[in-house]
């Protein structure tokens, strides 16, 4: 394919107004799926897997009464090299480039999706409307509006839909989290969820990149903006576009928060949220912060701090820094210790910092069991991560994006000042100016991006107050005509 100009725009355009499939014919009864007996095969559909969904191929197709039945990427190189195993295997899979047509098979009981994000919400309201049950990948939306509606598709098909927060499973974090569930710790005072991964800059193009003939661009670009390429890597590399993908906050910081929440007995939406941080050291196009904080105020629960950073601890090395011992993990701060840890189980703590109890971890690898067991039973109450936890869990990714979206650079001290009133968000702030500092970053030529507190509505999921009018306007997006997701489901 050629680099993309004003033609392909155009072309594009009336390609997808006369698409040979519209999503409507996805409207399908689910009273019609098949009944999954205690005995049956489990039918299941993978979409997209250049990275995660490769994983979740192997975990499905391994587990007991599982059959991978069918595949989809809009990229053909990957799409062929994942049949090319089955045929290997001498097992029989069929392929699709385009979702729609998948979901037109009636032999297909469940469906994985690990598309990139702006993909996520659209295809699992098609699923359900064609009768199937859905594993998604977190974050569960691409926006605040579209993650509502996937429950409300959920709750009128009755499917069972798994969300891929699968800490959740991990048998580490369970007993950790009943152990201060049961007062050996004393109250929770804060909870505070890191994620210290080092990255690079995606570099700079000077002129729209051209598409790999083996991708179909306009599938992949769906629901989004048609923009030309201005990257070198198409893959992975969305996430750090706004149009695509919602930065390290959603990528990884949803498992922090969602540990977070499940730790505090899963809160709802919080009263207010505030975010800060800025893009450091990268020279590239990409949207999104590589350093960011967010705190989160509840009415009814301790406040929540998540923080992801992409540089190393210093200028000049590959270590990461680590707080209390967590580069990738959670601190839950009780009255009588605390818990650290995450994926792969952790610790318990006095406030000596002493070991008090180990919860060995497996990582999760039991969610997507739990998941077929959920669908095999027809019972959503079974899922460690129900939909509904995961919409929670990725609005509060999508609300801290939104206030560092509408940030003003302002001077370390101001910010300094607006956050003394809360001691750990101030010693939060007093970590990154550090971490900064030991990258040599220059705050006067990249200064800090500080969000404004913005207020929640928790009952319609919006924004109210002062800033209520303007952050509203990124709650959804305008979808790219026939990939839309529909107001009534």
């Amino acid at each position: 394919m050629k680099n993309i100009t004003r033609r392909d725009f155009i072309k594009y355009s009336l390609i997808s107004g006369a698409a040979s499939m519209l999503p409507v014919a996805c409207n399908m009864a689910s009273s019609k799926a098949r009944i999954i007996g205690a005995n049956d095969t489990v039918r299941a559909a993978v979409v997209g897997f250049n990275s995660k969904g490769a994983q979740h191929i192997e975990v499905f197709r391994n587990l007991p009464g599982v059959r991978i039945v069918a595949l989809c990427d809009v990229d053909r190189n990957i799409l062929n090299r994942e049949a090319a195993k089955f045929t290997e295997r001498n097992e029989k899979v069929e392929t699709y480039v385009d979702v729609r047509k998948l979901l037109e098979n009636k032999n297909i009981d469940v469906v994985v999706i690990a598309t990139p994000n702006h993909w996520h919400s659209l295809i699992a309201i098609w699923a359900c409307q064609a009768g199937k049950d859905v594993y998604l990948e977190k974050p569960v939306s691409h926006n605040i509006w579209e993650g509502r509606k996937v429950i409300e598709a959920t709750r009128k098909y009755n499917r069972i839909v798994q969300s891929g927060t699968q800490n959740r499973s991990d048998i580490g974090l369970r007993e950790g989290v009943n152990y201060i569930k049961e007062g050996n710790l004393g109250k929770i005072l804060w909870t505070y969820g890191l994620w210290y991964k080092k990255r690079e800059s995606i570099g700079n193009v000077n002129d729209p990149q051209k598409i790999p003939e083996q991708i179909d661009y306009n599938l992949w670009t769906g629901p989004a903006k048609f923009e030309p390429l201005m990257r070198k890597n198409l893959h992975y590399d969305w996430h750090w576009f706004w149009n695509t993908g919602n930065g390290d906050m959603a990528n990884i910081g949803v498992h922090q928060i969602d540990d977070c929440r499940f730790a505090m007995s899963d809160p709802g939406l919080p009263k207010r949220v505030l975010s800060l941080g800025g893009r450091f050291n990268f020279d590239d196009h990409a949207d999104t912060p590589n350093t960011q904080l967010a705190i989160f105020e509840f009415e009814s629960a301790p406040h929540m701090i998540i923080e992801t950073r992409n540089l190393p601890m210093k200028k000049g090395v590959k270590a990461m820094d680590h707080l209390r011992g967590v580069r990738m993990g959670n601190i839950i701060q009780c009255e009588n210790g605390y818990f650290a840890g995450g994926r792969g189980g952790g610790w318990a703590y006095d406030n000596d910092n002493k070991k008090i109890k180990q919860f060995p971890g497996d990582g999760g690898g039991g969610h997507q069991a739990n998941f077929i067991k959920a669908v095999r039973d027809r019972n959503s109450n079974e899922l460690h991560s129900d939909i509904l936890q995961g919409h929670i869990s990725s609005v509060l990714c999508h609300m801290a994006n939104i206030s560092y979206r509408m940030g003003k650079n302002i001077s370390p001290n101001q910010i300094k000042e607006i956050l003394q009133q809360d001691p750990e968000a101030a010693s939060a702030y007093d970590r990154i100016l550090n971490h900064l500092a030991a990258n040599e970053i220059n705050l006067q030529k990249t200064p800090l991006t500080l969000g404004p507190w913005l207020d929640v509505d928790i009952e319609k999921e919006q924004f109210i107050g002062d800033f209520g009018k303007a952050a509203n306007q990124y709650i959804s997006r305008t979808y790219r005509k026939p990939f839309v997701v529909p107001k009534k489901v």
